[in-house]
């Protein structure tokens, strides 16, 4: 039987959410507004946009906050794009002294990046497709040595 996506081993996975520090801000936004909208509707309808705002900012701080750094079945997944690992070429790490250049007056405008301002380190992976238009992956990632070793013996 072979391996596909879903059964082959996973030699290296990273999730990277907001931290706990980050949360309060949005959400005493999100109480602020509802407060706002609660004192023009007296009645039953003020506690609507208390139900309404704090669970939307929630939600968006864990969805659209957290991305996924796995390698396994073959392919390094990014959130959720995907490229084998015979595609990758030289890997690159830039702590978080160093990643300002890359991501200020040296990246390319038609790389990948799927950067966190709160996880200091970054890895940049070369793509050797001439179908991709894409040069290469640029990513945070908390484990980069980590992450840049497994992908430089593949």
């Amino acid at each position: 039987m072979s391996e596909t996506a879903v059964t082959a081993p996973i030699a290296f996975r990273e999730r990277l959410y907001v931290p706990w520090w980050a949360w309060p801000l949005p959400l005493a936004a999100a109480v602020l507004l509802a407060a706002e909208i609660h004192m023009g509707f007296p009645g039953v309808r003020s506690w609507l946009p208390y139900l309404v705002t704090v669970p939307l900012v929630v939600l968006l701080l864990v969805r659209m906050g957290s991305v996924k750094v796995e390698v396994s079945g073959g392919e390094l997944r990014v959130g959720a794009a995907h490229v084998p690992l015979d595609l990758l070429g030289e890997v690159e790490v830039f702590d978080a002294r160093t990643k300002s250049k890359a991501m200020g007056p040296n990246l390319d405008p038609m790389a990948y990046v799927a950067h966190r301002g709160w996880v200091g380190p970054m890895v940049r992976v070369e793509l050797r497709d001439e179908a991709d238009p894409t040069p290469y992956w640029l990513f945070s990632v908390r484990s980069a040595e980590e992450l840049a070793a497994l992908l430089r013996e593949r």
